[in-house]
């Protein structure tokens, strides 16, 4: 929902660092496994409760993440190889974060972790389909034409994620409530998207 109002705004700090990656020949894959490698540390460092440097490595990924997209840009080097391994990581790394709340405290978190998962493949499948279908429709992008996928917009996307991520460190006694609100709307995001990209595509195939 926040996307397409926060990408704009934290593209020209991500070029400028981009350009000085470039000069040391840093490839945008690499910016993009070193980001995974940094943020799979934060399922551990949940795991023993150690919040503060949790959030840490999620906000170093998430730099990363933001940094390899305008790296590939600037050097001409963007890919749909790239691009699915960006997302396909992506996800991973968000799974990791909510296992190790899971981890840091079963007795508390699992069941809300287990509902948040759940809502994640809601959100992630429909997302990856959708962009499926509209590859072949060639379907255009209005708002995100930069990205290797269709971006189906949503509820919940990677703005409101990092900001749920970020919340769920800084107040880890409330992650119960926090993350099922957040599978809440993660959920109502699977269904407008279903509802949304169903309509898109029948109309695509009618024209």
């Amino acid at each position: 929902m926040l996307d397409r109002w926060t990408m704009p705004l934290t593209h020209p700090p991500l070029k400028h660092i981009a350009r000085q990656l470039h000069k040391r020949h840093i490839t945008p894959d690499q910016v993009t496994l070193s980001a995974f490698l940094v943020g799979m540390t934060a399922l551990p460092l949940l795991a023993w409760e150690q919040y503060g440097f949790a959030l840490l490595v999620i906000v170093l990924n998430r730099l990363g993440d933001g940094l390899d997209g305008a790296l590939a840009r600037l050097s001409g080097s963007t890919s749909e190889a790239g691009g699915f391994l960006d997302i396909g990581l992506d996800f991973v790394f968000y799974a990791a974060v909510v296992v190790g709340f899971a981890l840091a405290n079963p007795a508390q978190n699992a069941l809300a972790a287990v509902l948040l998962l759940f809502a994640f493949i809601g959100t992630g499948t429909s997302f990856l389909a959708f962009a499926i279908a509209a590859k072949k429709q060639a379907i255009e992008r209005p708002h995100f034409p930069n990205k290797a996928f269709y971006y189906l917009e949503g509820l919940t996307e990677g703005t409101e994620t990092v900001i749920a991520l970020v919340v769920f460190c800084l107040f880890p006694s409330a992650f119960p409530t926090l993350a099922l609100f957040f599978a809440v709307a993660c959920l109502i995001t699977t269904a407008t998207r279903l509802w949304g990209g169903y309509w898109t595509l029948r109309r695509q195939g009618s024209q």
